[in-house]
């Protein structure tokens, strides 16, 4: 497969859409907030990908971790992209709010039990850090998958996820009494669930 991809095979790059599509598809509307600016990152990340065939490893597993590195440095791009278009909206029309994106990220999130109680939490991380929550935990990779799609290391991965985790539940007691965990969902000794564990963690 990845030999028929660096080859620029169109058959092969229609079974890579077929098989990853939905995956970046929901890493870009989890990180955005937005279905429509999600379907561009869709088509901008497998257009990026055609690009950049020859660059894919010849020998590994997944191609999952490799597309979603190119959907994030995507949505990094669209993301700079917007906001410099917001700030030319409102320096025309300095009355006029311009509400960004990150505004309407949680509240896209399908879970609506846990929605209220971390939204606020979720606005306040960091993008390093929502990107690791994105793909850690959304997007079921674990600490290395997530360390290749970023390009860092291994140990940075595992740090922020660590960082984003303790924001999280120190943000969510803020401004209220956290998120209410789901079903199997193990819960802390303080009461809440324990915050943003990967799909994958392994061992």
């Amino acid at each position: 497969m990845r030999a028929r991809l660096r080859a620029g095979e169109p058959a092969a790059f229609g079974e890579l859409f077929d098989e990853h599509a939905q995956a970046v598809y929901h890493h870009g509307y989890r990180l955005t907030g937005d279905r429509s600016l999600a379907e561009d990152v869709l088509s901008a990340t497998f257009l990026q990908a055609w690009r950049m065939r020859r660059r894919i490893d010849p020998e590994g597993e997944s191609l999952r971790p490799w597309l979603l590195g190119v959907a994030t440095n995507t949505i990094r791009n669209l993301t700079r992209k917007a906001r410099r278009e917001r700030a030319l909206l409102a320096r025309l029309s300095p009355r006029e709010q311009v509400p960004d994106f990150a505004d309407e990220l949680v509240s896209r999130i399908d879970d609506a039990g846990t929605l209220a109680s971390v939204q606020e939490a979720l606005r306040n991380l960091g993008t390093a850090e929502r990107e690791v929550i994105a793909l850690c935990v959304w997007g079921g990779l674990d600490y290395a998958g997530a360390a290749q799609a970023l390009g860092i290391p291994v140990g940075t991965v595992r740090s922020r996820l660590s960082r984003a985790r303790r924001k999280l539940a120190r943000l969510s007691a803020s401004v209220g009494r956290g998120p209410q965990p789901s079903p199997g969902h193990r819960q802390t000794a303080a009461g809440r669930p324990d915050a943003a564990r990967p799909a994958r963690e392994g061992n």
